[in-house]
């Protein structure tokens, strides 16, 4: 990744960003942070539903990032999901962690931009396009995990199926998710 590749561009290259942090370069984990923040906190925000919270997964995921650069492999999926991944499990980790009561108080959604709404809004319709390609069983597994938070055992037993098949229609479904998208 060269320090000329913005953090706003269409061009941008996650796994080098990923290779360069890697290699110390603290401008990738800037140029990641930089075009990728707003939607790393929604993700935790959606989990966590508190602001401060949110704040501090998305401030130690990122710290992840940074530290355990050189553990990504290409061949186990895409560098941004992988660092989507990192800020997910991080937000979850805190989630069981502070595991009390929310008050109405601390539920608060970001402030986004008109253009931000705009480009959300795209992406939410592009991944609800492929959402509904996908069937019935591996769509529901990947919500309740990606979206609800639970574990792979809890949606077993919710869906009252294996876990080995939970896991299987997961990682499927999020491979026909990737193809989709991309």
């Amino acid at each position: 990744m060269t320090s000329q590749v913005s953090a706003s561009g269409e061009d941008f290259d996650y796994e080098e960003a990923v290779m360069a942090c890697a290699r110390g370069e603290q401008f990738a984990l800037q140029a990641i942070y930089a075009r990728d923040g707003r939607w790393l906190y929604a993700v935790a925000l959606r989990i966590l539903k508190r602001r401060e919270l949110a704040e501090e997964a998305l401030q130690d995921g990122m710290v992840k990032v940074w530290s355990r650069a050189r553990m990504y492999s290409p061949a186990l999926g895409s560098a941004r999901g992988w660092v989507y991944t990192i800020v997910r499990n991080q937000a979850l980790n805190l989630l069981r962690k502070n595991a009390h009561e929310t008050s109405s108080e601390d539920l608060v959604l970001p402030e986004l931009s008109e253009e931000d709404n705009q480009e959300l809004a795209q992406e939410a319709g592009r991944l609800n396009r492929c959402l509904g390609h996908l069937d019935e069983a591996k769509r529901n597994a990947i919500m309740l995990a990606f979206v609800e938070g639970y574990t792979h055992e809890q949606i077993a037993q919710r869906l009252n199926t294996p876990l080995g098949s939970v896991k299987s229609w997961i990682r499927r479904g999020l491979l026909k998710l990737k193809e989709c998208l991309s």
